[in-house]
């Protein structure tokens, strides 16, 4: 279609001034100056309702993703922000979740009189700890970005650049290292294991966002608990496609499975794919093809999401909550959605 010399000249500018909106915003974010404090401190958070879609204000269904309620979130703590995985407690009343600069929160999740989304209260914040006790500070060793609930309640927590995997018996205690799968040194510096979880019976699942054996999949693996505390990891393949990786990853109430994959680029803004895959998929030297839920880009309410938990809710629903890491940048927002997996 042909275009007048203004049209064009908008359609080409559009981009460029998105591009220098990303470039001022990356230059002014500002992450915390200072670790999250020693000691667990209460939290004050503020919730305000996000929108669906923002050109529609009567939508409520993306792919089989039934919305369920969305809130912006933001907190008396320069430390809040960051948020890299996400847990919702098995009755959906509870939700804890670790940040990419080495703290966490947990909250109480309330909800309206239809049962959609409402709010968070009872929070706190805190920070993890290092081997040795003290709360991390360096970015290089306080990059956590997955985290998996053990039925004893204790957790497992995979870092970045530091890659590694340490066991916590609460989120604020003192971890002890975990040896994690032969090649987890090989992945990129910040491509590491974002994605993981474990099962009741203590198997862990791990999906690094980067690192490949071959072209269109990722390198997963499957640790089986061993004698001593430890794990015994095997090797499966993620496949992905061009510009998306995987971020999280949830066993649904169903016993499949749910991952979040992200993209990213200065035109098209965030994109997310909500995945979904069968269990029987998950085997040592196989290829899981996770088949798409929903595809999430603006207008619908979307972030830099990277965490992801699933729960029944009162009707026997399946219920997913996806929570959004900010990177304490200006021009995003720290996001808590919860959806209804339709049948």
């Amino acid at each position: 279609m042909a275009t007048t010399r203004g049209s064009a000249f908008r359609l080409v500018a559009r981009p460029l001034v998105f591009f220098s909106l990303l470039l001022a915003a990356a230059c002014i974010a500002t992450p915390p100056s200072a670790p999250v404090e020693a000691q667990v401190l209460p939290l004050e958070i503020h919730a305000r309702a996000v929108p669906f879609k923002l050109d529609e204000s009567a939508a409520h269904r993306v792919g089989r993703l039934i919305w369920r309620g969305g809130l912006v979130l933001t907190a008396n703590s320069a430390n809040f922000g960051g948020w890299s995985d996400l847990y919702v407690t098995p009755d959906g009343r509870h939700l804890s979740s670790i940040s990419d600069v080495g703290g966490w929160f947990t909250a109480t999740i309330d909800y309206d009189k239809d049962g959609n989304l409402g709010g968070l209260t009872d929070a706190h914040i805190g920070p993890l700890h290092g081997l040795d006790g003290k709360p991390l500070v360096a970015k290089a060793w306080s990059d956590s970005e997955g985290m998996a609930h053990l039925r004893d309640g204790s957790w497992l927590v995979s870092f970045e650049r530091h890659h590694r995997i340490w066991h916590y018996p609460t989120l604020d205690g003192v971890p002890v290292p975990v040896d994690g799968p032969a090649e987890i040194g090989r992945q990129p510096d910040n491509g590491g294991i974002e994605t993981l979880t474990a099962l009741d019976d203590g198997t862990v699942i791990a999906i690094s966002e980067e690192y490949r054996e071959q072209p269109g999949s990722v390198v997963g693996w499957i640790g089986k608990p061993s004698v001593g505390g430890g794990y015994a990891w095997e090797k499966f393949r993620y496949a992905t496609v061009p510009d998306f990786h995987p971020t999280a990853i949830v066993r649904l109430p169903d016993g499949a499975f749910a991952t979040l994959e992200r993209a990213f680029d200065v035109v098209r803004g965030v994109r997310v794919r909500v995945m979904r895959f069968a269990a029987n998929q998950l085997q040592a030297g196989a290829t899981v093809h996770p088949e798409e839920l929903a595809f999430l880009a603006s207008p619908y309410a979307v972030d830099n999401l990277e965490g992801i938990s699933a729960a029944r809710g009162p009707r026997g629903e399946t219920l997913l909550w996806l929570i959004s890491d900010d990177n304490f940048n200006p021009m995003q927002q720290n996001l808590l959605l919860m959806f209804e997996l339709a049948p």
